[in-house]
This record gives C-alpha cells, structure tokens and sequence, in this order.
C-alpha cells in the first residue's frame, strides 16, 4: 500500500513539473506582452505630453502676436489718421494757392520767376549791349520783381504744402510697413492657432491609443498574476510531495541499515562461532571480522 502511494506521488510529481515548465513559458510569454504594452501606453503618454507642451506654447505665441497685431492696427490707424488730418491741410492749402494765384493772377512757377531775373542781371553784367537794350532788360526785370513780390505769399504757402506732402509720404510709408507687420504677424498667429487645433486633434488619437495600450497591460498584467497565481500554487504542492517523497526516503534508507545491521550482526555470530570452533575463517569472515572491529 506504501509502495502504490509512493509510485503515485512520483507519477503526480513529475506532471507537476511539466505543468511547472509549461507555466513558467506561459508566464515570460505574458510577462513579454505586459511589458510592450506597458512601454507602448509610456511612449504615448510622453508624445501626449510633448503634444500638450506644444499646445502651450502655440497659444501662448498666438495670444502674444494677436496682442501685437492689436497694436499694430492702432498704430495704423493712428497714422492712417493722421494721413487724413494732412490730406485736409493740403487741400486747405491748395484753397490758398488758387485765391493767391486768382487775386494776383500769377502766372508761372515763381522759382521760374527768380531764375529768368537772375538770368537777365547775368546778361546785364556781362554782355556787351546798347543803352536802350539794357533799359528794356531793367524794365523787364523791375516787371518780374513785381511779379516775384507778388508771389511771395504763393511761396510760403507752396513750401508749407511741399513739406506737408513729403510728411505724407513718409506717413504712407511707415504706415505700409505697420500693414505688411500687421499681415505678417497675422499670418504667424493663425499658423500658431493651426498647429495648437493640429496637435489637439492629435492628442485625441493618442488618448485613445494610450486608453488601448493601457487596457492591453491591464489585461495582460491579470494574465501574468493568473499565471504566477497557479505557478505558485503548482511549486506548494510540489514542495509538499517533495517533503512526502523526503520521508518516505528517510524511512527506507532507515530500514535499509536496520536490514544491514542484522545480516552483519548474523555474520558476526556465525564468524564468533567458527573462531570458537577453529574453523578457517575465509576472506569474508575476514571483512566482516574488520567491520566488527571498526
């Protein structure tokens, strides 16, 4: 009945240690998808935070320009403002230069004027003329200095409206490139505002990625804890056959050197007897006489 018991654990001992290798196989199986998983939701989950990082930083660079383009448009306007207030003081202007032209009916560019007297004073002093020729040239000129008088309220009011008009241009210039600034920084921060809707639109497919990945550690996790549950389970019940089998060798080494000492007691009685006897003792009877000794 012994026997049969003990042939039984050996027989359930050796297919607990094939299900033992089978499970430890299983286990780095599922140990090796836990851990993909695992490093495929870490890998999303640090792209989602870089996304989000750039998002922060899209908005804030957007937000920063818009305000800049706030201000540009201001300055804009302000200049394009005061474009108009001296548009209005040309056009003022101009009223005068028509009333100062209709009263003194001034014909021609006074500066024109200015050069023609110049001009015949030149030919005065250096040509070679009759009396009458240099008289008519005097009277002409006396004529043109009268003229040149006359314009003299012409001449401020041209100088005003040449200098307004190069404040004009200027103006139009600068406020040109306020426009092209305006444009351009426009144009950043809607490329900004793209990229922040771009990177959330992403973060949305990785969210749900990261959900799948994480789901598939989950799950790959309790697999692997399943797995190592019944392992553990498996290595208990074999150490316990193992502590059965331990005994169950102990007994028989135990009976097996009761059994050895009785043959060798039986032996030692048989070898007395023949000593007793004078009886020649042979090479066994000698081993045994030594082992007695020993």
């Amino acid at each position: 009945m012994q026997e049969k018991e003990k042939n039984e654990l050996f027989e359930k001992f050796n297919a607990l240690r094939n299900e033992v290798s089978e499970l430890k196989n299983s286990l780095n199986q599922a140990d090796e998808q836990k851990e993909k998983w695992f490093k495929s939701k870490e890998e999303l989950s640090g792209r989602i935070r870089s996304l989000i990082g750039g998002i922060k930083e899209s908005r804030t660079k957007r937000n920063t320009l818009t305000g800049d383009v706030k201000k540009l448009k201001e300055k804009r306007k302000e200049l394009n403002d005061k474009i108009k207030g001296r548009i209005s003081e040309i056009k003022s202007i101009h009223r005068q230069e028509k009333e100062i032209i209709g009263k003194y009916r001034i014909q021609g560019d006074p500066s024109a004027i200015k050069r023609e007297i110049d001009r015949l004073d030149s030919r005065i002093e250096t040509d070679v003329m009759s009396f009458e020729k240099e008289k008519d040239l005097m009277k002409k000129i006396k004529g043109l200095k009268k003229r040149l008088e006359q314009t003299k309220g012409l001449t401020v009011v041209l100088k005003k409206k040449d200098e307004i008009s190069k404040e004009i241009d200027v103006m139009k210039s600068e406020a040109k490139d306020v426009h092209k600034k305006v444009q351009d920084t426009a144009k950043e921060s809607q490329v900004r505002h793209e990229s922040a809707i771009k990177n959330s639109g992403e973060i949305d497919s990785f969210k749900k990625s990261e959900e799948d990945a994480f789901k598939k550690f989950i799950e790959s996790k309790m697999r692997f804890n399943e797995i190592n549950s019944k392992l553990k389970e498996k290595l208990l019940e074999m150490s316990r056959i193992r502590e059965k089998l331990d005994a169950y060798r102990k007994e028989d080494k135990k009976r097996e050197k009761e059994r050895e000492e009785r043959v060798l007691k039986s032996r030692e009685e048989f070898v007395r007897e023949k000593m007793k006897k004078g009886e020649k003792l042979t090479t066994e009877d000698l081993l045994v006489f030594q082992n007695l000794k020993e």
